[in-house]
């Protein structure tokens, strides 16, 4: 699997979204409860009305209960209570009145963050409520505009529900697995996230504070303000060979044990020799680096890593060198578009770089332009009795060729020296 013409992953814009969220019902959008479920709505002069109950004052519900079939199941409710820290009082329009806030950018907010619209049901917490303040008062403060602030709740409901379905997915699956007859899974994962959940949550605040603290340093030590946002980025994709053919042979167990082998060692040689992750496809890992010397040791370690694992399948990789848009932790352009194209003209087991990229090595001095210029600095070095020059990579240039898209490269095949 390689990416497509638009880089890494396209998406529709955050102003079309935003669009999108304005057109839609107004008094809508928050999170999906468990075993909730959709009442009907009726538009007021406010955009949203009270249908399920009045409010006492304090902005809590006080109504009864919807319909007891489609009421919640009491074991997934009190998980719900335990991980929320709150029982549900509000429906949207009360906390978003509560919070100070139009019913129509508490919905913008919600969907932004990844949750279903639920109408008017009585499922909200005063978590929610303050979450709406937080954000609409960044707004109000002038630190953020509101389009930013949209874009702050989806990068972050995004991340964070990947996280969560990871965590249960393949995680409490294996804890909670029944140790005595007679309890359920259910039964057993209270006590656990009752646990877990205080060290989990302070981990996760650990590891943000961290990633914030690199990104931030890697930001301003760019050369000029410009560069802050279109960086000059090494990107690189690193492609399982025959991966479809795979799927079809292999179990969906054993399948999914290869791709989670892959992306851990990928994830890994990545963060330990300096480079960032920026996503994971199954077949298909794309990072990136801010020094060609280092995304070219990426590369190579991948090929030399997974060579020596029967397990695996052989591997492509391609890299580009150039400027590149970041955004929302992905990364676009024209550069992460050659890279994706490089990765799948690559020969098997085999590193494929941009003429841009085989540059820039040879600028910081990482590989020679040619060998034949490799030996004469070497000959120059020993005139003078001096050491010659060390290089790490080799470069070998490979025939020019028209790749869709991007008219005529001359790719170039990287290696170590010996």
């Amino acid at each position: 699997m390689t990416a497509d013409d638009t880089g890494s992953g396209t998406a529709e814009t955050d102003g079309a979204r935003d669009a999108a969220d304005d057109a839609a019902v107004r008094d809508t959008g928050a999170r999906e409860p468990a075993g909730g479920h959709d009442t009907a709505e009726t538009d007021n002069a406010d955009g949203a009305s009270e249908s399920d109950g009045a409010d006492d004052g304090d902005g809590a519900d006080n109504s009864g209960d919807a319909d007891d079939a489609d009421a919640p199941d009491p074991i997934a409710l009190r998980l719900e209570q335990l991980i929320l820290g709150a029982e549900r009082r509000y429906t949207p329009f009360q906390a978003a009145r509560s919070a100070g806030v139009s019913v129509e950018l508490a919905t913008r907010f919600w969907r932004a963050m990844g949750f279903a619209d639920i109408g008017q049901a009585k499922a909200l917490t005063e978590a929610d409520v303050l979450a709406l303040r937080r954000l609409s008062g960044l707004v109000e403060a002038g630190l953020l505009s509101e389009p930013m602030a949209i874009q702050v709740a989806r990068s972050t409901g995004q991340t964070t529900a990947r996280l969560a379905d990871w965590q249960i997915d393949s995680f409490l699956e294996g804890l909670t697995e029944p140790q005595e007859t007679g309890m359920t899974r259910t039964e057993i994962a209270y006590p656990l996230v009752e646990l877990l959940l205080p060290e989990l949550e302070e981990f996760l605040v650990y590891v943000y504070r961290r990633q914030l603290a690199a990104a931030t340093g890697r930001v301003v030590q760019a050369a000029d303000d410009a560069e802050m946002v279109d960086r000059r980025l090494a990107v690189g994709f690193a492609d399982l060979v025959s991966f479809t053919r795979l799927t079809r042979r292999l179990e969906e167990e054993e399948l999914g044990e290869l791709v989670e082998a892959f992306e851990t060692t990928a994830a890994d040689l990545v963060a330990a020799h300096g480079g960032r992750l920026i996503k994971t496809l199954g077949d298909e890992v794309l990072y990136a680096a801010d020094d060609a010397g280092i995304a070219a040791e990426i590369g190579l370690r991948l090929i030399e890593t997974l060579t020596h694992d029967e397990t695996m399948p052989e591997l492509r990789v391609g890299i580009a060198f150039g400027t590149v848009t970041t955004r929302m932790g992905d990364v676009f352009g024209t550069t992460v578009n050659l890279a994706a194209r490089l990765t799948s003209i690559a020969p098997k087991n085999a590193v494929l770089v941009d003429g841009a990229f085989a540059e820039e090595l040879s600028r910081t001095g990482e590989a020679p332009v040619s060998e034949a210029e490799a030996a004469e600095a070497a000959a120059a070095a020993e005139k003078e009795g001096e050491e010659p020059p060390a290089y790490r990579f080799a470069l070998q240039p490979m025939w020019q060729r028209p790749v869709r898209g991007l008219g005529v490269v001359e790719p170039w095949l990287l290696s170590r020296r010996g």
